[in-house]
């Protein structure tokens, strides 16, 4: 509904409302009193009505006494004729005590008689009074009924005595007299079928009707009626009154909303043709009210605005496509590096500012920069090529500040100011950002997931990194609305960083034991055929060694599998506590694990197979027991020992050759290992390797010879390589 048909409709309500009520009050308070008229009418007629049959009644009971006072039956019938004679009675009836009929006087009325003194029941042809005779013993010698015809002229007497009108009913509810028209019968008998007891029911055509008897003393079902003393045509007329008004009030509402809203209208339609990119829109300044001072006011905000949008536009194409940059990266690479790249660039220039940094958190507490634009010559040590060289302590100076307490900064920088190891600037600001669940997923808050190695230690603040700005074009200080814009940046930087962090870490998890934290079968698959390929490539040897804990199953069944499990720990702890960085350790399932010792000949494996089997015999386990008290149970190993490509052409087939001298170890006896027997020669063809792939001569051990030294040879991987396992010594 428009502001125009809603103030119409606010002054219909205030100008009809009390039009309509005082109408509805009239109507109500006029048919009130008409039916208090008529039911104080129809109270006196009922009391009138009762009078008159009363009356009748005891006439009749009187004429009955009079019969039957008579000392013989002869006189009893003179009397008779003298009381129907002398109209005390229409008919006067003698029966004996059997109720048969001794006499009757003539011409009495049609039956069924009703006696005065109980309710009817069906049609009545006249009312009775009767008298018992009785002889001067008191025995019961029959009875004398004295009756007067219940007809339309007794009808019509009891409407002339009441003056309402008046209405027989049979016991049905059927009209027996009445003095109604005819045209009103039906509408009263259907209101007196409503009618109980002394209420007043209202008929359709405005009388109103009551229901008088059957009762005691009252036999009759009457029906008394009586018109309403509306004036005719009162409801019509105020329906009409109550129109004029309301055509008159639409009249009036109708040019007022006008005249009220013709501006509003008009500043309406301006603000579509701006909403539509019209800003040349003007309204019209009709007055000096509200209404014309909003007319002004928009006039200007459309000016103002139109001077805002053509650089409003540039901006935003300008940030547009820098946005999509920035979604392209983040959904297409995990490259952090890359991906905190173009951030940093677009942050940049959707603040205007000459140089920028993103900083993240490491082990040490340190913020170390991951890249930087141009700070050259913003700093006075380091290389300004190299981000690595930007290192601000948590704490220290503001970047320090805001990673420590997890609240952005901006302002100015003067010279004396300016903390060591931050880059020099006039003006600067810097948001922190933390991966989000980060704080939750690190600390001592969650036992059992402690903070992974290498991952950030969390400064009170929250942040894992800080993007900062420096140095706005213009030379104006960064605003608020800069800072809003890099908070957004910094919002992605945290969702990269999650993004990457999740990545490893789902990595790390789909290629590791979750019990014992070393590698899984599936990552021994992919490093052995990894391992072959470089020991190809290069000329060197692969070692495995295929370890099983002797006896594993009593230490299950002696203390139960919790027991076992603390013994699976503690010894992936011990193998990772002998072997070397370039080693990879693997759980196989169940107490079985691998060991692969790249560029190591058979003595070297042989040298950490005894290591091993010392460190975990020398030193048991301790479990808890069945009692408060820990128990220490010792643990052996047996280890097989297989050299690619001494006892094996491929991997798998090391992996088979290792497998089968554990199997030899555990039938000679257990705690012990025992190395393949080398393989039977298999034909080979000589591939032509160019000078280029030629490993230098570096000493270690070349597929077919033996180390010089004897010890295990240690040197660095090549090739693709997930993140490697941290091992103590």
């Amino acid at each position: 509904m428009t502001l125009r048909g809603r103030l119409t409709a606010a002054f219909l309500v205030v100008v009809l409302g009390p039009v309509l009520l005082g109408a509805f009050f009239v109507g109500a308070t006029l048919s009130a009193v008409d039916r208090s008229r008529a039911t104080e009418r129809l109270g006196l007629a009922a009391a009138g009505v009762r009078t008159s049959v009363d009356a009748l009644c005891q006439q009749l009971r009187a004429a009955a006494d009079a019969v039957a006072l008579a000392a013989d039956p002869l006189g009893r019938s003179r009397v008779a004729d003298q009381v129907v004679g002398r109209g005390l009675a229409a008919a006067v009836r003698i029966a004996d005590a059997t109720g048969n009929t001794r006499y009757a006087t003539a011409g009495g009325p049609a039956r069924p008689w009703q006696d005065c003194s109980g309710p009817g029941a069906g049609p009545v042809g006249a009312l009775a009074a009767e008298v018992r005779l009785r002889d001067p013993a008191g025995a019961d010698l029959g009875a004398v009924a004295a009756a007067q015809p219940v007809d339309p002229a007794f009808v019509a007497r009891l409407a002339a005595v009441t003056g309402v009108g008046v209405t027989l009913l049979d016991d049905p509810g059927r009209i027996s007299h009445t003095t109604e028209d005819q045209g009103v019968r039906a509408a009263v008998l259907a209101a007196a079928r409503k009618a109980d007891g002394d209420r007043v029911a209202g008929a359709g055509d405005g009388r109103y009707v009551r229901r008088v008897g059957p009762s005691p003393g009252q036999p009759l079902s009457l029906v008394l009626s009586v018109p309403g003393e509306r004036p005719p045509g009162l409801y019509g007329g105020l329906l009409a009154a109550v129109a004029l008004a309301a055509l008159l009030a639409v009249l009036a509402a109708w040019r007022l909303a006008r005249v009220t809203t013709r501006p509003l209208v008009e500043l309406a339609g301006a603000v579509d043709r701006v909403a539509h990119g019209d800003l040349t829109a003007r309204v019209p300044v009709r007055s000096r009210d509200e209404i014309g001072r909003l007319a002004d006011a928009f006039n200007r905000m459309t000016r103002e605005t139109g001077s805002y949008v053509a650089a409003l536009t540039s901006s935003r194409d300008q940030l547009r496509n820098h946005l999509a940059v920035l979604g392209d990266t983040l959904a297409s690479t995990h490259d952090l590096q890359r991906i905190l790249r173009v951030i940093l660039d677009s942050a940049i220039a959707a603040t205007g500012a000459r140089a920028g940094a993103v900083l993240l958190l490491d082990g040490d507490g340190v913020l170390v920069g991951q890249c930087v634009e141009g700070l050259a010559g913003r700093w006075p040590a380091g290389d300004p090529a190299d981000p690595a060289t930007l290192r601000v302590p948590v704490g220290a100076g503001v970047v320090g500040a805001v990673a420590a307490t997890g609240e952005p900064l901006r302002g100015r920088w003067t010279p004396p100011d300016a903390p060591a190891g931050e880059p020099s600037c006039e003006t600067y600001v810097a948001v922190p950002f933390a991966a989000p669940g980060a704080a939750e997923s690190r600390g001592p808050d969650r036992p059992g997931h402690p903070p992974a190695d290498g991952d950030p230690p969390v400064p009170p603040g929250g942040a894992l990194g800080v993007l900062a700005l420096y140095d706005r074009l213009g030379g104006h200080e960064f605003d608020d609305d800069d800072l809003v814009t890099l908070r957004t940046f910094a919002g992605h930087a945290a969702v990269a960083v999650e993004n990457v962090r999740v990545h490893e870490e789902a990595q790390r998890l789909s290629l590791t034991d979750p019990l014992t934290g070393l590698w899984n079968y599936r990552y021994l698959r992919e490093s052995i055929r990894r391992e072959v390929e470089r020991a190809n490539r290069f000329g060197r040897m692969l070692s495995v060694l295929a370890l099983d804990l002797d006896r594993f199953k009593d230490v299950n069944d002696t203390w139960g599998h919790a027991a076992g499990d603390a013994v699976l720990v503690e010894f992936a702890r011990r193998v990772r506590g002998v072997i070397r960085e370039v080693d990879l350790a693997f759980r196989q399932g169940g107490e079985e694990f691998v060991v692969l010792l790249p560029e190591t000949d058979a003595r070297g494996a042989t040298i950490v197979a005894e290591r091993l089997g010392a460190v975990v015999r020398d030193q048991p386990v301790p479990v808890e027991g069945h009692g408060d008290e820990p128990v220490r149970v010792p643990v052996t190993v047996s280890i097989g020992i297989a050299v690619y490509p001494d006892h094996a052409a491929g991997g798998q087939q090391v992996l088979d050759a290792a497998d089968d001298a554990l199997y030899a170890a555990k039938a000679a006896g257990r705690d012990g290992y025992r190395l393949a027997p080398e393989s039977d020669p298999v034909p080979t063809q000589e591939i032509p390797v160019v000078a280029a792939t030629v490993s230098p001569p570096d000493g270690l051990p070349r597929a077919g010879a033996a180390d010089p030294t004897g010890t295990a040879q240690g040197g660095a991987s090549s090739g693709p390589h997930p993140p490697r396992q941290s091992r103590g010594r």
